[in-house]
């Protein structure tokens, strides 16, 4: 391939989705065979140039730019808008596409019954080639300009089903917090501005990384841009809005706002912390971003092991596994040498594990709703007999996200595991090893709830799925045992590179600019791939994660929560433990009438079964994992409650964590 198509490539990938949108938009609700077969090659064509771009930047090392209009930088300053791909973004662009192609197949038949389908094909597009224009632009105002097509053209896709009032709440909700995110972006974007006159990635960071000192402009432009890109990726407590919007949208669509979007605020993170700001050796901020990441890995399995709608229930392990990647960030960043190294792989490995197995999943809530008319938990049941595909893709994508091995899961968090464990935050491994074996026990309640036990009657003559809709749910369940499988195969060919973009800020920097800058970071800090994938697979690693997980059993056993948190909820307890038994209210058997059976601590979980037919009992998704609840109960109450469905409530958590970001940045910068 000649260098003139290969410099084109991005902006082909870019181009012919968002092309396309406006052509089909012409038609309004005419051919729409027509416009599905479109987007279809439209997001082909994008995939396919991501491809061609795989040898000359991912294998060969080199780094793309474009300059638009031929507006080239003079005497190393830059005045137009440029293009520039490195290994970074083209593994994100291959995340988008990949993940794009699969969903407009599956929404071919999925979506077949809905209405308005010229605009969710439309918005679709739109929502792709911007998600590509982000990650592969080289301009801080262009990545806001593509944020906010991106963010937009979410935001209708989660109102599509309009006609059901908990899809334009969520677009409610995601409008206004996302906004927020969005103008705090935009704001630190301009004092970025105001103090390096310049918008280019690459001549930002040559002018922030050459002073030794950040004035208080450019701490706050920081703290500003960090909330904004937190918003996005989903960060606690920024994590309202994707809860309701994966919910309410279409399946389809959930897959790419979960497991591909999200991503997104995380490279955008990425890039202000390693590249824009140089903050990669930066402890401080390094331990602030780690404790951010925990804090979200534990609320969004909580939060998850309390839901009821398995849409739903995905949309909180959302933000849990996004709490992964932004701890493989912090630990990065505090640890130095190997172990920097080490995490930052087992990071970028779960960003495309996520959207692996997150995007199976989400397919398979979709294949519920689709055959069923619901995702609620309470409603269905013994759904495997009657869907053994949907099943197996279930268990496939179950056993990823919950780090069972050999599932691409495993492989990723072990890396961040042993990073912490070989370094000074052993801590940190441990509590993600438990969030593990939280996100294993919720999805046991999924696979009880739904797939096992008795089949109701209205359920008893449904279908499997059409073949349009398992071949996208094929590919990625496939994905989930290759990745896991094959760990330095990945590793070496797919993820070094990554890492040493990341690293690489001089040669970033270069490659726009012409202007060799020594800033002291660059990719020799890389090691061998047989040190970052050498204990994936070693037994007395095993080992180390059955004795955790035994010592997590355990404590869970014994823990008996503070009796203050007993006394403070005792109403709500009390309502909670109703609730549970009102399926018993009615029924009565040798003259006991269980509704007014006395509940005390002593026999709060025995299950009572007299009178009923033996295939209509059925422990209910909320009373699986009841008595871990109750002994945790005021931690659950509190979280539970703090999330009020207000979306002001969600506002002011925004506001009040940029005071705390601002506050913590000023200090330690």
């Amino acid at each position: 391939m000649s260098i003139e198509f290969i410099n084109n490539l991005p902006i082909i990938a870019i181009m012919t989705p968002f092309v396309l949108a406006f052509v089909l938009g012409l038609f309004k609700d005419k051919y729409i065979k027509v416009k599905r077969t479109l987007a279809v090659i439209a997001t082909a064509v994008s995939f396919v140039c991501v491809i061609l771009l795989v040898k000359p930047i991912l294998i060969n090392g080199e780094v793309i730019v474009n300059w638009m209009g031929n507006w080239i930088p003079m005497s190393g300053n830059a005045y137009g808008i440029g293009l520039e791909i490195d290994s970074l973004g083209v593994f994100l662009a291959l995340i988008i596409t990949g993940a794009s192609l699969l969903s407009v197949v599956y929404s071919l038949k999925y979506m077949s019954h809905d209405n308005g389908l010229e605009k969710y094909y439309v918005l679709f597009l739109l929502l792709t080639s911007s998600m590509i224009g982000f990650v592969f632009t080289g301009d801080l105002f262009n990545m806001y300009v593509m944020l906010e097509i991106m963010t937009f053209a979410a935001i209708a896709l989660t109102a599509f089903r309009n006609y059901k009032d908990k899809s334009v709440e969520a677009a409610f909700k995601y409008i206004v917090t996302g906004s927020l995110g969005s103008s705090l972006i935009l704001l630190g974007t301009c004092l970025v501005y105001s103090e390096t006159k310049t918008l280019n990635l690459a001549e930002i960071a040559a002018i922030i990384n050459s002073v030794d000192v950040m004035n208080p402009t450019i701490i706050v432009a920081f703290s500003l841009m960090m909330v904004g890109y937190a918003v996005k990726a989903f960060m606690v407590p920024c994590h309202t809005w994707p809860t309701d919007a994966h919910m309410a949208a279409p399946s389809s669509i959930s897959m790419i706002l979960s497991g591909v979007m999200s991503k997104t605020g995380v490279y955008a993170i990425i890039r202000l912390v390693f590249m824009i700001f140089g903050l990669a050796s930066n402890k401080p901020v390094g331990y602030l971003i780690l404790v951010w990441g925990v804090i979200t890995m534990v609320i969004g399995v909580s939060m998850a092991l309390l839901q009821h709608d398995f849409k739903r229930l995905l949309a909180f392990h959302s933000v849990s596994q996004i709490g992964y990647i932004i701890t493989a960030l912090g630990i990065a960043i505090v640890e130095t040498g190997e172990l920097s190294v080490l995490a930052m792989t087992g990071g970028t490995y779960h960003m495309i594990n996520h959207a692996i197995f997150k995007g199976l999943l989400f397919l398979t809530a979709g294949a519920i709703l689709y055959t069923t008319g619901t995702t609620d938990l309470e409603s269905v049941s013994g759904l495997g007999k009657r869907m053994p595909f949907t099943l197996a893709m279930f268990l496939f994508g179950a056993a990823g996200i919950s780090g069972i091995p050999p599932f691409n899961g495993f492989a990723s968090k072990w890396m961040i595991y042993e990073a912490g464990f070989s370094g000074s935050l052993g801590i940190v491994s441990i509590i993600a090893v438990v969030v593990s074996a939280l996100t294993l026990a919720s999805f046991i309640k999924v696979g009880h709830s739904a797939f096992f036990g008795p089949v109701k009657s209205e359920y008893a003559n449904i279908e499997e799925i059409p073949i349009s809709m398992k071949i996208p749910m094929g590919i990625l369940a496939l994905g989930t045992v290759i990745f896991g499988l094959f760990p330095k195969t990945v590793v070496n060919n797919l993820l070094l590179p990554v890492v040493r973009s990341v690293y690489n800020l001089t040669g970033y920097i270069f490659e726009a600019l012409g202007n060799n800058y020594n800033l002291g970071l660059n990719a020799n800090k890389i090691v061998d791939v047989e040190f970052l994938t050498k204990g994936i697979y070693n037994p007395t690693n095993f080992l180390i994660l059955f004795v955790v997980l035994l010592i997590a059993i355990l404590v869970f056993v014994i823990f008996k929560g503070d009796s203050s948190g007993e006394e403070i909820h005792e109403k709500s307890d009390s309502e909670f433990d109703m609730r549970i038994f009102k399926k018993y209210e009615n029924h009565s058997s040798n003259g006991v009438n269980y509704s007014q059976v006395h509940l005390d601590s002593a026999c709060k979980y025995d299950i009572y079964v007299g009178g009923e037919e033996g295939e209509n009992v059925k422990i209910g998704a909320n009373d699986l994992f009841w008595g871990m609840k109750y002994q945790l109960k005021g931690y659950f109450n509190r979280i539970q409650k703090a999330h009020s469905g207000s979306v002001n409530d969600y506002s002011l958590w925004i506001i009040a964590t940029l005071i705390v970001v601002s506050v913590i940045t000023i200090i330690i910068l």
